[in-house]
């Protein structure tokens, strides 16, 4: 279902109105509370621009870590407003909590073109819980609202979904509105041949979004610690690689899915073995037949490789999610950083490349090719669930186009 976007609203529309801008800046910090990675305060950018350029009064809210509905001192966002000032190289206001009287003196005193970070909205159990009262006295803040924070659009909290009873408009943001584009619009219409990479240590996981993507997709190539219950399923031996022993039976189930739909599911043919889940392991490349007892596979064989490269050549649209093994060890990186070149590759060549959250988001980054790609996703649940084809709350929620 299409949704209203920032872009369908002017200047008239939005100058001197007070904004309640949803964003995801669940950025991680180190022991010294430094932010380590801004990407996720870099994404909302152009919509908080938008909105200062179009005169309007910017308040924004946002959670950070698991509070659990307490106030955490290490969890405050102060390094955040710290961060988001420098980025848009203005002053940015941070008030003390959410909701309540240092909330609303900050927000009445803020002047056209002027920003407010609202302390974390999880520092309150109404938040995670959707209860009406939090949600009206957060939206009591503003006149207008703007949901930006798609890693969040999956749960239907006070401050994704329960705030847009009392706001209107309520509109998606621009990087709401570009991760709609691209998930929803690789699922309902691709450009075809569509292929969908799917990794990870476990099928449990990831059972919704297999089943999904086997019914949608041309191609499906599995790799991560999952191969491994497939093969066993298959009856081959495993050594000790991460087995889902309940989860053998879904396994056979998804092949026989695949055959029968006529989509060509292709696993690895050779795994990259260890003697040890450590990053100086002891390591040797072996067929899936002939895996011996006491090794475990942390990693796609050079030779799947070359067929997963193969498969994804003549493709015009390719969605990942989740590394091709330890990608963390360099040892057992290969895989995984192959798979992001041939990404790279094929973007430049026109091919739509979509990494859709979580650790291949990670992956790509270190592999320096992020800016290769078509659409790199900030939302790890929320892409899963947007291509399992859930219903997200938080965009549900939204007025329509």
């Amino acid at each position: 279902m299409a949704k209203r976007s920032l872009s369908s609203l002017t200047a008239e529309d939005l100058r001197g109105k007070r904004v309640l801008v949803r964003v995801d800046f669940n950025v991680p910090l180190n022991d010294e509370g430094e932010i380590t990675d801004d990407t996720r305060i870099r994404a909302a950018l152009p919509t908080i621009n938008d909105l200062l350029q179009k005169d309007a009064r910017v308040v924004l809210a946002a959670h950070f870590g698991r509070p659990k509905g307490k106030v955490n001192e290490g969890m405050r966002l102060t390094p955040v407003a710290a961060r988001l000032g420098q980025l848009l190289k203005k002053n940015v206001t941070k008030s003390q909590s959410c909701i309540g009287a240092d909330a609303e003196a900050k927000v009445n005193a803020l002047r056209n073109g002027e920003v407010l970070l609202l302390e974390n909205v999880r520092f309150f159990e109404e938040e995670e819980k959707n209860e009406t009262d939090f949600a009206k006295q957060l939206a009591g803040l503003a006149e207008v609202y703007v949901n930006d924070a798609f890693g969040a659009a999956h749960r239907a909290h006070a401050s994704t979904e329960g705030v847009t009873q009392f706001l209107s408009p309520s509109v998606a943001g621009h990087l709401m509105e570009k991760e709609l584009q691209y998930l929803q619009g690789a699922i309902d219409q691709p450009k075809r041949p569509l292929a969908a990479i799917v990794g990870g240590s476990k099928v449990s996981s990831k059972i919704g979004v297999l089943e999904s993507l086997i019914d949608k997709c041309d191609k499906v190539l599995i790799g991560g610690g999952m191969i491994f219950t497939f093969y066993k399923a298959r009856g081959l031996s495993v050594g000790k690689s991460l087995v889902e022993e309940d989860k053998l039976e879904l396994a056979k189930s998804l092949e026989a899915k695949a055959k029968v739909k006529g989509v060509q599911l292709l696993l690895p043919n050779d795994v990259v073995l260890a003697d040890d889940f450590s990053p100086d392991a002891n390591s040797q490349v072996s067929s899936i037949e002939s895996i011996p007892e006491g090794w475990m596979g942390l990693d796609i064989g050079p030779e799947s490789v070359k067929v997963f490269q193969e498969a994804l050549s003549e493709c015009q649209t390719v969605i990942w999610n989740g590394p091709m093994g330890v990608f963390e060890f360099d040892k057992f990186a290969f895989g995984t950083n192959s798979i992001a070149t041939t990404l790279a590759d094929l973007s430049s060549k026109g091919c739509c490349t979509i990494i859709g959250g979580g650790d291949s988001v990670a992956a790509v980054e270190k592999a320096g090719l992020a800016a290769k790609m078509s659409h790199i996703s900030t939302g790890g649940g929320a892409s899963l669930e947007l291509l399992e084809g859930k219903v997200l709350p938080g965009v549900a929620a939204l007025d329509d186009a």
